[in-house]
């Protein structure tokens, strides 16, 4: 079941063209990240889905709803900095959420365990970490019982312990059946988080699927030896190799997957050529994103 449709959205700001044209489906249950550098229209396209601002032409569906006002009752967002009062506790500030939201406050102390903030409960706002501010605004979204979740960089600015209870947390809340809609400019938690991914660039969608569709199958393999030349000519023999680059006495190879580093160090050795360094690495979706963004 598709959660959300969007159909050709365009949004112009004067001269500059924030989204272009972008089409995409979030079925049910995803964790969808939507991913792209500072200023590639992620946050622009946020709001046009959430009606704070208006498409210049395109359209996109929530729920296959032709009423974008019943359905929002049926969305939770962040998209800014968390703003509660600070003299007040959690749960006094979750319940001027539910108010006004027009919800009741019967989950309020569910949702703070989810958060891990239920010891905290009634310690003042403004004692809290900018991880634990962060986690309450994650509370405050759930609050209605929304399901999807849209975030728009729910872990900027976080130190790394910050990061981590924000990841476990947006993990723990998809797997309890909610769809996740997560924009970000950070790739590393874009490939731990999401399982689908839709890259985009000056508005543009460039490539969209699972994570493990966008993530090539290929593996970088870097070979060293003292003999580098030798070593180049026993690569141009083995098929599944392919030279990428040259640093000192390595190289930098692109392999296809079920590459076996046990057969090329034994064929090395028969040939007469130790190698000196040997490692197979999986290749990330950082170099995924930047080999995608650089063709674009």
């Amino acid at each position: 079941m598709s959660v959300l449709r969007i159909d050709q959205l365009t949004k112009n700001y004067g001269a500059i063209r924030a989204v272009d044209h972008l089409s995409l489906t979030v079925e049910a249950g995803n964790i969808y990240g939507i991913l792209g550098p500072n200023g590639s229209g992620k946050t622009t396209t946020l709001g046009m889905i959430l009606g704070i601002t208006h498409p210049d032409s395109g359209s996109f569906s929530w729920f296959d709803s032709p009423d974008p006002h019943s359905a929002r009752r049926r969305i939770g967002a962040l998209l800014e900095t968390p703003n509660f009062y600070p003299y007040l506790n959690a749960v006094d500030n979750l319940k001027i959420v539910a108010a006004i939201k027009g919800r009741g406050e019967e989950a309020i102390e569910e949702h703070l365990r989810l958060v891990r903030l239920h010891e905290r409960r009634h310690s003042k706002f403004k004692t809290y970490s900018l991880g634990m501010k962060q986690r309450l605004a994650i509370a405050g979204a759930l609050v209605g019982d929304p399901d999807v979740l849209i975030f728009d960089e729910p872990t900027n600015g976080l130190d790394p312990e910050g990061i981590a209870e924000v990841r476990e947390t947006l993990m723990k809340i998809a797997a309890r059946g909610k769809t996740v809609i997560m924009a970000s400019h950070i790739l590393d938690e874009v490939e731990k988080i999401c399982s689908h991914v839709a890259i985009i660039k000056r508005g543009k969608l460039l490539a969209t699927g699972t994570v493990g569709a966008i993530l090539s199958n290929n593996v970088t393999v870097e070979i060293g030896a003292a003999d580098i030349q030798a070593l180049k000519r026993l690569i141009q023999e083995e098929e599944e190799l392919h030279f990428v680059s040259e640093s000192g006495d390595r190289l930098i190879l692109d392999a296809e997957a079920g590459f076996s580093a046990e057969r090329i160090n034994e064929v090395a050795f028969k040939q007469g050529i130790i190698l000196t360094h040997l490692s197979v690495k999986q290749r990330s979706l950082e170099s995924e994103f930047l080999e995608i963004t650089r063709q674009n």
